[in-house]
């Protein structure tokens, strides 16, 4: 064994803090105080000494901020508190509503909010142990993340050791990685130059950045790091509130933004937003809002969230960007709950930092109220994540020459009639089995925010229906290896099995019943034959339920082909958290539920037809008219 000198030691020490400080004052402060070539000197003395002594090599040093052979796939991370989502204002009013029902909850209206600029990043969590850096996670659906520590590393105003002494021993911060629009541009440029395809967005690419398998990718692409929270510590003192926390993070070495300020009233946020709506355009990365807070922390934790969506804060967004293109036009696809969904082919333009050639037109009421034609010169705006949506023809430059919109009156998918209650926007197919319906309802349950079934998209579940293979969401838990012959999906598919009940009922696709719904009832019932025992007042009086998502949810079980499906694959759903093994399942009356022998008609259609002839509207299969017409 090699015996390293006390004065090799030393050097190595030394250099590490000086390169440490030089990179806080370069990539955190903005305030370089070397040289490159000084500093590519001291880099290349410690790369030398390491390389000479390779005992000395730490996760932490400088140099190993790019280390490591590609991996197969990033490991799950199960953030140490759930990383919440934000509910958004979109006007004044909007703020001014969520200031008064949060001086209600505090019972008083002194209290003060931080504003912060909202980031179009990447939000992540990093981890540090005894100062150094061990663990960088993606947001995932807020409960579980993606391990991104490789990746993460190679950020350099990502601090690998932190070296003020008073941090906690257990840290998690939480932050958004972006890529600054200069870098993005000479990014692109250079890439150009080289022959090589560009990208389209910072957002985008610094989200692609982050999840490459080989951190050597990631390091060639400039990203960079604001950190705005404390996710969790033990074993040090923290703040109490925002305000400090974000001086807190700035001393230990991170970097924070500088655009934060403190209000105690609505009329100065306001202020500061309205100044912000006029000059976000000018910063050097992405943003699209405001990230108002209460700022004591104790607060906080008295109103608590709903849902994932905290009570204590808010993201006021700045208007949508709009453009103009033509309307080539208008087409149908089919819903996961059987919707006839009408959607915009546009001439591509670029709005709203992506290239648009496709828009939601929502339904057929929102086509005629805009008076929207094929042909139309139209106004599409986009903002952040949001789908893209036509706002509005430009009818002064209309032609002539242009075509009304003709919704269908048969389902693009299985040809079945399409209907459409007196009260609803939308249309549906009502035919149970329509192969359209059942893909993308595959599509929603597989998803990430839902089972986040590895693999298993829109390709494989239209292979796997078109086949024969599957016939309802269920039988993917009986699919065999010789079903699945080289598809590799078993395993996706068994890892999936397990899920919390809100996810389970998110994914089965209730009209009206989203994340936040079935979390709301995930907190009030633990299995679907509680859920189906709840009567429609039961189901309204909870608080974040309303009157339609409690008739969606009741005449979502007259469906004889869902209720066959649960009671013939009772051990898959109870898997999922729906029932707790075969169970006798009920139609429902207005108000309370009965037993399937008191009905005398069993089959959806025949329901749907009893309504119609005692004058009841005729609607889908999923919004029987409860309480319009009695059956049996």
């Amino acid at each position: 064994m090699t015996t390293v000198s006390l004065d090799i030691r030393e050097r190595v020490s030394e250099l590490r803090d000086l390169i440490r400080g030089h990179d806080y004052l370069y990539y955190i402060k903005e305030q370089p105080d070397v040289s490159d070539a000084e500093y590519d000197r001291l880099m290349r003395e410690l790369w030398k000494i390491e390389e000479e002594n390779p005992g000395l090599v730490t996760p932490d040093s400088p140099t190993q901020r790019v280390a490591g052979a590609p991996a197969e796939g990033f490991d799950e991370v199960t953030h140490h508190r759930v990383m919440l989502s934000l509910s958004n204002a979109f006007d004044d009013d909007e703020l001014r509503a969520w200031h008064e029902r949060v001086a209600g909850l505090l019972e008083t209206d002194q209290f003060d909010m931080m504003c912060e600029l909202k980031f179009d990043g990447l939000a992540v969590a990093l981890t540090y142990i005894e100062g150094v850096f061990v663990r960088g996670a993606t947001r995932g659906n807020g409960v579980v993340g993606e391990d991104v520590t490789a990746n993460l590393r190679t950020v350099n105003s990502i601090p690998l050791y932190l070296t003020a002494d008073a941090h906690p021993d257990l840290l998690e911060v939480r932050g958004e990685v972006y890529f600054p629009k200069s870098r993005f541009d000479e990014f692109n440029a250079k890439r150009e130059a080289q022959g090589l395809p560009t990208y389209v967005n910072p957002r985008n690419t610094a989200s692609g950045s982050l999840r490459q398998l080989d951190p050597r990718m990631t390091a060639e692409r400039p990203l960079d790091i604001f950190m705005y929270s404390i996710g969790y510590s033990e074993g040090g003192a923290v703040p109490d509130n925002q305000r400090d926390a974000l001086e807190f993070l700035d001393s230990l070495g991170f970097k924070v933004n500088r655009y934060n300020r403190a209000f105690s009233s609505v009329g100065d946020v306001l202020d500061w937003y309205g100044y912000w709506r006029e000059e976000f355009h000018n910063l050097d990365y992405g943003c699209d809002g405001l990230v108002v807070k209460v700022n004591r922390f104790d607060y906080q934790q008295h109103l608590g969230e709903v849902g994932r969506e905290p009570r204590w804060a808010i993201a006021y967004k700045f208007p949508a960007e709009q453009a103009a293109t033509t309307l080539l036009d208008v087409r149908f696809n089919v819903g996961r709950t059987g919707s006839i969904n009408p959607y915009a082919v546009l001439e591509p333009v670029y709005v709203g930092g992506a290239n648009v050639s496709r828009a939601t037109l929502h339904n057929e009421d929102y086509i005629a109220s805009k008076d929207l034609r094929i042909g139309d010169r139209v106004i599409v705006e986009r903002a952040g994540e949001v789908i893209p949506q036509v706002v509005r023809p430009v009818i002064e430059e209309r032609a002539g020459s242009e075509t009304e919109v003709v919704m269908p009156s048969e389902c693009p998918s299985c040809g079945e009639a399409i209907v459409r209650s007196g009260d609803e926007a939308m249309s549906y197919c009502a035919n149970a089995s329509c192969p359209a319906q059942l893909v993308r309802l595959m599509e929603h349950f597989v998803s990430r925010g839902a089972m986040d079934i590895e693999g298993l998209g829109e390709k494989w579940g239209a292979i796997l229906i078109a086949q024969g293979l599957v016939g309802d969401v269920a039988d993917l838990y009986y699919l065999k290896q010789q079903d699945l012959a080289q598809m590799n999906l078993l395993d996706a598919i068994a890892a999936a099995r397990s899920s919390e009940f809100a996810s389970a009922l998110d994914k089965i696709g209730i009209p009206g019943v989203g994340k936040k719904t079935s979390g709301i009832l995930a907190d009030r019932y633990d299995s679907i034959p509680e859920l189906i025992a709840a009567p429609k007042g039961e189901l309204a009086a909870i608080g974040g339920v309303n009157e339609r998502a409690a008739d969606s949810i009741i005449a979502y079980f007259l469906d004889d082909d869902l209720r066959a499906a649960v009671d013939d694959r009772g051990g898959a759903f109870a898997e999922l958290g729906l029932v707790d093994g075969p169970t006798d399942l009920y139609y429902v009356n207005k108000e309370h539920l009965l037993r399937p022998e008191t009905l005398r008609q069993k089959s959806v259609s025949n329901l749907l037809g009893a309504i119609e002839k005692s004058k009841g509207q005729p609607l889908t299969r999923v919004l029987v008219a409860l309480g319009i017409a009695h059956v049996g």
